[in-house]
């Protein structure tokens, strides 16, 4: 089989892969999704019981599948209604079946929808049971207790007790007097999109209450998306807030969920917080150690606050402020409260990214923290990638498993490693002493999850307990990146050569193969990450992968160096790259081509319009083309608010005339691949690219994807997708 047919049949090898794992607070059980084969895009609902085998080595260690949605559905077509597959394109989630789950507090009941109908299980018994209520279901989440169901339905937030009965709406459903649409418990879009807010309801620890958001989406835009290709279908309504236009309303609500609260309004308290100043409700925690948290901020995101809601009243105090010039980043896990009341946070404070309990940093420079993963009685769980005063020696592109104690340990504020050495990139999630621990690494194909048990600080290494086997397909080809530091700035690189390349050989042309922006790193320490750019070169390419300012985990300075530059800085560190390596690599200078997605997209046009000296050809997938068209939490972080900088939209625009300026010199080939149904980088992107370059006599190919949206998740287009661009690029560059 080709790479890139099983590159599409696998959904990029993440078919067969355990993952979503949730572990039992007693340590007793892991609960996770996994498909049954490398190519089954159907996720089952399984169960590893850690309690059943000795656990040395993970003998013994028995799993057992809970939902099959095959035997649920009866052989029925699943169907998706407009919310779930909103939803599953916010999260760029492919796959079929069960694809997503919540428990109970004690991992003892789960809940899910399936094809709009709510299923509930006992994980202790495997045993699952259909809720008779109204669908579509998108979002189930049971009581922290079990005894109770929350969903959300017709945009209309609802609970029924876990056998079914006393179903009722809460909240919802409810006409906007603006004409717009009113959901209740659902994430809006920019929360879902950009902030990685993807609820919309939070339980109370008790289970007797929730905050709700409850969104009017009226003030937001309209666009509407059509399919060229089936000219009698209406086109789709998309409310869309594109840079500078309003965003949908959004408040928070807490309401009361026992039997005796009463439908309309009664039960239910506002949470007020100055809204006007912080529009954005970028974070909720509610837990047992302290009253609910709130993250909210300012629509330019330079300032925050985190706030403790009054559950009597709905008023809000702050707990803490941050203030930066440029802009303040969200993290996944916080803020949140240790079991003792501490807030956790992470904060850029004298150049580094640092974890924060309390009062006190946690962490020094030496490390970047990414996330919090989980907070226990002393200790905290986290990432964290090696930071600005890490040893020169420190993995390229790793993202490694850390714990740091806060309380009751001799060596409180010390942290130690939990994943194991070696360059990686690991992920963790825990309930009680046990971990179960994802890691991949260059050296092997696919993410390895093994449940471990936890020591006590300085008292040995963890104790394994059961590798979690995964149904993944062996890719037909093995990639060797060489990751290290290019250039005076130290940009983190990749380069992959042809399998087979000999010292001797001679020069290559040159593909650049960036993401090159925010929230995108490519140069990671992992094997399957580098698989399609190895792909590339095994057709006779150097492929360079390139991580410039912008892309995370490296520092914040770092990061934020693009504040009102994406394209100039971006571009730089890319020629830069390309340059330093070409000292050390045998690289074409005068045959160099790139591609990229996205982001990637708009990098891999604005190389070949801007620098044609330095770029010959260009593929550009999705690009934003025109930042005006793209959303305002993410375009008005980097850029501002357009009426208020249109001198800064015009420089980082393709298609203003200072986008498509450039140094006399040729028109290099430029192919723009863009997916008609694409309601996050619209379609119309790429349309006022060609027109501007059509107007400006530059020759282009567009190809245009009908019913594609930016996922690409099928199957015949991913393959050819692949096929189409390396012909391209061969033929531009004139490679063999």
């Amino acid at each position: 089989m080709s790479f890139p047919r099983q590159y599409a049949r696998t959904q990029r090898f993440s078919l067969g892969v355990p993952r979503a794992f949730t572990v039992a607070p007693d340590g007793s059980r892991a609960v996770f999704l996994r498909s049954r084969s490398g190519t089954d895009r159907t996720g089952l609902l399984w169960v590893l019981d850690l309690r059943s085998g000795p656990g040395a080595g993970g003998e013994g260690a028995a799993e057992r599948v809970v939902a099959d949605p095959a035997a649920l559905l009866g052989g029925a077509r699943e169907e998706l209604s407009a919310e779930e597959r909103a939803r599953r394109e916010r999260s760029r989630e492919g796959s079929a079946g069960v694809v997503a789950y919540a428990t109970d507090a004690a991992v003892e009941t789960a809940a899910f929808a399936l094809s709009g109908r709510l299923f509930t299980a006992d994980l202790r018994t495997a045993s699952v049971r259909e809720l008779p209520v109204p669908g579509p279901v998108v979002d189930p989440r049971p009581a922290p207790d079990g005894r109770r169901i929350a969903y959300v339905a017709g945009g209309a937030l609802r609970v029924a007790d876990a056998d079914g009965g006393a179903d009722r709406a809460l909240a919802g459903p409810e006409e906007s007097p603006g004409g717009g649409r009113v959901t209740w418990g659902l994430a809006e879009f920019v929360a879902a999109e950009e902030m990685d807010r993807s609820r919309g309801f939070w339980w109370s620890p008790d289970g007797t209450r929730m905050l709700v958001a409850r969104v009017d989406d009226s003030p937001v835009n309209r666009w509407w998306i059509a399919d060229p290709a089936r000219p009698g279908s209406e086109p789709a309504e998309v409310p869309y807030p594109a840079a500078g236009t309003p965003n949908a309303d959004v408040t928070l609500h807490l309401v009361d969920v026992g039997e005796g609260a009463a439908e309309g309004g009664a039960g239910r308290t506002e949470v007020v917080w100055d809204r006007d100043r912080y529009p954005y409700l970028a974070r909720v925690h509610w837990s047992a150690a302290g009253p609910p948290l709130l993250l909210v901020q300012s629509r330019d995101q330079r300032s925050q606050l985190y706030l403790a809601v009054d559950t009597a009243t709905g008023r809000t105090t702050p707990l803490h402020a941050d203030e930066d010039p440029a802009w303040l980043e969200l993290f996944p896990g916080v803020p949140a409260w240790t079991p003792d009341g501490r807030l956790v946070r992470i904060a850029d404070e004298g150049g580094a990214r640092v974890l924060v309990v309390g009062d006190r940093p946690m962490t020094s420079a030496a490390l970047h923290v990414r996330a919090v993963l989980d907070i226990g009685e002393e200790d905290v769980l986290f990432s964290a990638s090696p930071g600005a005063e890490a040893p020169g020696d420190a993995p390229v592109g790793e993202i490694a498993v850390h714990r740091v104690w806060y309380r009751g340990s001799g060596d409180q504020g010390g942290w130690e490693r939990v994943s194991p050495g070696g360059a990686h990139v690991a992920s963790a999630v825990r309930g009680g002493d046990t971990v179960v621990l994802s890691t991949a690494a260059p050296d092997r194909p696919g993410p390895r999850a093994e449940a471990l048990r936890l020591p006590e600080t300085g008292k040995g290494a963890p104790e394994p307990l059961a590798v979690v086997a995964s149904h993944a397909e062996t890719p037909v080809l093995t990639a060797r990146p060489r990751l290290l530091r290019a250039g005076g700035r130290g940009i983190p690189a990749a380069v992959l050569l042809p399998t087979g390349y000999r010292d001797g050989d001679g020069p290559l042309p040159v593909l650049m193969d960036p993401y090159g922006g925010p929230h995108g790193q490519r140069v990671v320490a992992a094997h399957n990450a580098h698989l399609t750019s190895q792909w590339f070169a095994d057709q006779g390419f150097a492929v360079v992968v390139a991580d410039g300012r912008g892309t995370p985990g490296h520092s914040p300075g770092w990061e934020k160096a693009v504040a009102g530059d994406l394209a100039g800085t971006t571009l730089e560190d890319q020629v830069e790259a390309l340059h330093a390596l070409a000292g050390s690599h045998p690289l074409d200078l005068d045959r160099v081509g790139i591609r990229g997605w996205s982001y990637g997209g708009y990098l891999a046009a604005l190389a070949v319009l801007r620098r044609p000296d330095v770029f010959h050809a260009a593929v550009a997938g999705a690009p934003v083309t025109d930042w005006r068209l793209y959303d305002t939490h993410y375009t008005e972080r980097y850029l501002g608010l357009p009426d208020e900088h249109p001198a800064v939209y015009a420089a980082n625009s393709l298609v203003t005339d200072e986008g498509l300026s450039a140094p006399a010199g040729p028109h290099r080939p430029l192919m723009i691949v863009h997916g008609l149904a694409d309601d996050n980088v619209v379609a119309a992107h790429t349309l006022r690219l060609s027109s501007a370059l059509l107007a400006a006599g530059r020759p282009h190919e567009v190809l245009p994807l009908s019913g594609v949206t930016h996922m690409t998740p099928q199957e015949q287009v991913a393959e050819n997708l692949l096929l189409l661009q390396v012909a391209f690029l061969k033929r531009s560059l004139g490679v063999a």
